[in-house]
């Protein structure tokens, strides 16, 4: 008799663990789908590296503009299927109080405007039900290829044209991350080539001076950005790569940027974001995206006359292109 229940015992035993062996294999396999399903961060490859060196041409197809100016939208500002030349997927897109004022002022040969058209998105990954959009690593990666390879077939078709960067918010680390590794040479265009770079808003700004630092427009916010804040921070579809550590190299003289004071996305207390509080950290970053600071900046002051942040980009951006070498063409 006692032997009976103790094979009884052992057989329950035996189906509590088989049970929850199940179970916890099924939550692997869910913990999986939800990484696979969000998305992993992809870097492009190096890119073509410093140029063609002493064969140089010294004209260009007549199809080439004299300066080519990348403009990367912001999140929730852009759509994968979005006209580059006339976008139109946010009319009230931050970006276009920059764009739009070159676009007007110059003819398409002197410049050539190009707004990346991506996903643009930042799903919550904590959400449910799942808020429907596309994960922040999906977004950003999308975003990153088609601004690198618009870039890179530019270059090969128009090797004398040169190049003004813009970029906001997702844009801005989009922007930045290229301008990095231009400045390290191995870019999409060679480093010489690039006129001049601003970030609005950048989440990798690292808030710190330096050799390789952008060069701060206005009162420097004592913050830095989110990924910065949460670096090492991965969890499905969201993957915080911390500051840009070698920073803009040949071409920091040349970056700049501009960070309003309490836009968690640039100027996140050092201490308020932190891997190990992960979903109140999401959620605050997720917020801080559509907060008030964070989509004014046509309204932001840089300047003691009153030049708010989109003015002084447009004509940061309008004086790099009057100045501008005007190459030969063929």
């Amino acid at each position: 008799m006692s032997r009976g229940r103790s094979g009884a015992r052992r057989s329950r035993s035996a189906g509590c663990l088989t049970l929850l062996a199940l179970g916890v294999a099924g939550l692997v396999i869910v913990i999986l789908l939800w990484y696979l399903l969000a998305g992993c961060l992809r870097e492009p490859p190096p890119g073509p590296g410093p140029g063609p060196g002493p064969e140089e041409p010294t004209s260009q197809p007549a199809s080439c503009p004299d300066v080519q100016m990348i403009s990367v939208p912001g999140t929730w500002e852009s759509s994968s299927t979005d006209d580059p030349y006339n976008p139109s997927a946010n009319p009230a897109s931050l970006m276009l109080n920059i764009s739009d004022p070159v676009r007007e002022q110059f003819p398409t040969d002197r410049v050539d405007v190009y707004t990346v058209p991506y996903v643009a998105q930042f799903s919550n990954p904590v959400a449910f039900p799942p808020d429907g959009q596309a994960s922040y690593n999906v977004s950003r990666t999308e975003g990153t290829r088609r601004t690198f390879d618009f870039l890179t077939q530019r270059h090969e078709e128009c090797p004398l044209t040169t190049y003004v960067l813009a970029g906001f918010s997702q844009g801005a680390v989009i922007a930045g991350d290229i301008a990095e590794q231009i400045g390290k040479g191995n870019g999409p265009v060679p480093a010489d080539r690039v006129l001049g770079v601003t970030l609005i808003a950048d989440g990798r700004r690292s808030g710190e001076p330096g050799p390789g630092q952008p060069i701060q427009v206005g009162t420097p916010p004592p913050g830095i950005g989110a990924e910065v804040a949460l670096a090492g921070l991965s969890v499905p579809g969201i993957t915080m790569t911390g500051a840009r550590e070698e920073g803009f190299g040949e071409i920091a003289d040349r970056v700049y940027t501009i960070c309003a004071p309490g836009d968690l996305i640039c100027d996140a207390p050092r201490n308020a974001l932190s891997p190990a509080n992960i979903v109140g950290s999401l959620g605050t970053l997720t917020a801080a995206v559509g907060n008030p600071v964070h989509s004014l900046y046509h309204n932001f002051v840089v300047e003691p006359d009153g030049t708010t942040a989109t003015q002084w980009a447009a004509n940061w951006a309008v004086g790099l292109v009057e100045g501008a070498p005007q190459p030969p063409h063929s």
